[in-house]
């Protein structure tokens, strides 16, 4: 196995030693004089390359294992980074490369290549080298589960990416449509409080008169007649009672489908009113602060339908739901934004994530549409505030 190891060692146990060490390595080892000849070569690595251990000893390992590429194109020897490790004296180790078996094939081989040395100068080199062919193919199979994994993740992506858009656009589409169909909603009611007013409240007025026409004539005071009809004179009246209570029920109604003050006088004289009704319906002790330079915004005609109705929806839910016995409206400035909260005292709610109850839902809809943001503070048995936030609105 050994072609001449008298200037590595002159002692036949130390031989014998290192014979035994490079016999149990379980990688190819060889070592190579300056000339690049093979001086020794264990079991392992003659094996490896399909050559016994005395046809590889006095060969040059270059020309024999290494002469060319993974290609087969040819490696000059001055390029073989093996011969380096004593013509540079530099180690160097390497797995980008084959190493050439006896029958002329080539397997990917990792090795590293140091110089000997006798002393300060550089006798040769020794080398050892193993068969990566496992460690290759393993790669090779992660590099293509890698990209095929990438290219999944990819499709996956993409199919995310235009579900995320075609959500973006559903939502938005909905938004727009929930917009329109308040606006369509408001105009409805606008309408129908018109003909209200037109029709019905006409009407109610003119019964009115002729029912009082009918009870002076009844009652004398016309004539100078006296009272010939009592019975008749009592049924006038409660005919005018009814139609008091249905003049004032038709008052609630056209309030409640489009408040008169919220065109004329604007948001807050409207927000005020709804409050000074709720109190008198109710018995809610009701408070609204309003400051001078709230009072002078005006938002336009879209955006103070809004607050309107998510406030007016605030109020009802307090009524319905809270138990309170007190409520406040304040209107506040933030720098630009302009913030309305609606505070009560009553038993307050956990709140939801997300809502989930259409009023709720509503409100939210309502806020988004004129680019405002409601927010709700509430725990049980300590109240709620319902705020909504508009930026940029103040001058």
């Amino acid at each position: 196995m050994f072609a001449d190891l008298h200037q590595l060692s002159h002692h036949a146990a130390w031989r014998r030693q290192l014979e035994m060490l490079l016999e149990s390595a379980g990688e190819g080892i060889y070592g190579i004089d300056l000339r690049g000849r093979c001086i020794f070569i264990n079991r392992a690595g003659a094996e490896m390359l399909g050559y016994s251990a005395d046809e590889v000893l006095g060969r040059n390992m270059h020309y024999l294992i290494h002469h060319s590429h993974a290609d087969a194109a040819l490696m000059p020897v001055h390029d073989c980074r093996i011969f380096k490790a004593f013509k540079e004296g530099q180690g160097c180790r390497v797995e980008d490369e084959v190493l050439w078996r006896r029958d002329g094939s080539a397997f990917p081989a990792e090795y590293a290549s140091y110089p000997i040395r006798d002393g300060e100068a550089v006798v040769g080199a020794v080398v050892t080298f193993t068969d990566i062919t496992e460690r290759k193919r393993t790669q090779a199979a992660l590099q293509v589960a890698h990209a095929e994994l990438e290219r999944r993740v990819a499709e996956r992506t993409a199919e995310l990416s235009t579900a995320n858009l075609q959500l973006r656009q559903a939502r938005d589409g909905l938004r727009r449509l929930s917009a329109h169909m308040n606006s369509v909603r408001e105009e409805e009611r606008a309408h129908i409080a018109r003909d209200i007013h037109d029709d019905l409240g006409a009407s109610l007025t003119a019964m009115q008169l002729e029912l009082n026409w009918l009870r002076q004539r009844l009652d004398g005071r016309v004539d100078g007649q006296p009272d010939r009809q009592p019975e008749m004179l009592a049924h006038i009246d409660a005919a005018l009672d009814i139609g008091a209570t249905a003049m004032g029920a038709v008052r609630r109604i056209l309030n409640d489908l489009r408040p008169g003050v919220l065109d004329h006088l604007g948001l807050w004289a409207a927000l005020e009113c709804l409050l000074q009704d709720v109190q008198a319906r109710g018995g809610l002790r009701c408070s609204f602060v309003c400051p001078p330079a709230v009072e002078r915004c005006r938002l336009g005609r879209e955006a103070e339908i809004a607050v309107y109705r998510i406030v007016q929806e605030v109020l009802t839910n307090v009524q319905r739901h809270a138990g309170a016995a007190r409520v406040a409206l304040l209107a506040r400035a933030l720098d630009r934004d302009l913030v309305i909260a609606v505070e009560d005292d009553g038993c307050g709610m956990r709140v939801p994530a997300q809502p989930t109850s259409f009023g709720l839902l509503g409100m939210h809809e309502r806020a988004r549409a004129i680019g405002g943001e409601l927010s709700i503070d509430s725990e049980p048995g300590r109240g709620t505030v319902v705020s909504l936030r508009l930026p940029g609105v103040l001058a």
